[in-house]
């Protein structure tokens, strides 16, 4: 139990160091969310909106990031 309350704890950090930086980046001006690519569609009675240009950079990124760090760690 005492491993499973660790991993929690360590997940919960990171999301909320998650949280920070996107509060970061919004007030600086990245305009994740609005990059070519989001698809948003307004119509009479339904608003759909999906990050599709944003997942695909994050997805980029991270992936560096994990291979470097994978890298380095070795």
């Amino acid at each position: 139990m005492n491993e499973l309350g660790k991993t929690l704890l360590g997940l919960g950090l990171l999301i909320a160091i998650a949280g920070v930086l996107l509060i970061v980046a919004g007030r600086i001006g990245l305009p994740l969310g609005r990059l070519p690519g989001d698809i948003a569609y307004k119509g009479k009675h339904v608003s759909v909106f999906f990050p599709l240009g944003t997942c695909i950079l994050i997805s980029v990124v991270l992936s560096v990031l994990f291979w470097l760090f994978s890298r380095f760690h070795r």
